[in-house]
Formats: structure tokens, sequence, C-alpha cells
């Protein structure tokens, strides 16, 4: 496993990536949680059957975040054409930036490192606050360690009870 030169544990704020999205628009990723909660999706790639299938899931309850007021951003080592391709075949609506370059990978500490060819992310999911304070962290590796749209849903509960004042229990 790479080394992260920054910590990526709950509690920690997450790194403000700034990189270009399916549009080739350079983003922040505080633009895009836009002040909601966010979940942070690292992905191998479009090719991978695994992550075809997760998103998938994930594109299923984009709905659900949007009426909730909270964000879905999805990050991989794919180009912007790619990514826009693979967006549209899934019907999702919400962002996917592209680290092609691979600039933020090491610094996060994610990289797949069993694919020595392509030297995708390995994927994790990170849940965060507005502020992109980390609420919980998930690593894909192995696809049971990925959050559930129902994880996903729980975690959203309880960020949105920490940030949105008229939240009753």
């Amino acid at each position: 496993m790479t080394a992260a030169t920054v910590s990526l544990e709950p509690g920690q704020r997450f790194p403000d990536l700034d990189l270009p999205d399916h549009t080739h628009r350079r983003r922040r990723l505080s633009e895009l949680a836009g002040g909601d909660p966010l979940a942070l999706l690292f992905s191998r790639g479009w090719w991978c059957p695994k992550e075809q299938r997760h998103l998938r899931e994930v594109t299923a309850a984009q709905s659900e975040f949007e009426v909730a007021y909270a964000r879905i951003v999805v990050v991989s080592i794919d180009r912007p054409e790619v990514q826009s391709a693979f967006r549209a075949g899934l019907g999702a609506r919400f962002a996917f930036l592209s680290d092609g370059d691979r600039v933020w990978m090491d610094r996060l500490g994610l990289l797949e490192e069993t694919d020595t060819k392509h030297r995708p992310y390995r994927p994790a999911a990170f849940t965060l606050h507005p502020d992109l304070t980390i609420h919980a962290a998930y690593d894909g590796y192995w696809y049971w360690g990925r959050p559930t749209v129902e994880d996903l849903r729980q975690d959203m509960r309880a960020i949105s009870r920490d940030v949105r004042e008229d939240f009753r229990q």
C-alpha cells in the first residue's frame, strides 16, 4: 500500500481536490460539495466490472441524494471524454473527476498496487461533511468493502443531523 502524505481517517479534513471533470472543466471538491454532505468515490475506471456494478447502484440512488441535498463525486484516472461516455451510459447526473496525470494518487495513498500496468486508483469511498471533514472511510479493494447505498444513506443522515440546524431526530 502506498504511504499517504495526508491522513484519510474520520475526523480529518479531506484535501480540496482540484481536477478536470467529465467536460474538461477544472473543479474543486469544495465547489462540488456546494455546502452539502458528499459521497466521494474513487474508481479503478470504466473498464472494471466491479466499478460498473457499484456505480449502477449508486446512480440508482442519485435522485434520493438530490432531494436530500447531498452530493456524489467519482474520481478515476480515466480521461474526461471516457468518463463522459461512462457517465452517460450509467445515466449519472453527478460529477466525475479525472486524475489521469495521477496528481493526487500518491498524496492520498490510493494506488491500486496489483495493477502495475494501468496504475489505477484503489477503490475507496469517503463520506464527507460540507467542509470536507471525513465522516467515514471505506476500502473497496475487495468488493464487499465498498459502501452499499444503505451505508451511504446512513452516513448522509448522520452528517445531515450534524450540519442541519433544523434536522429533527
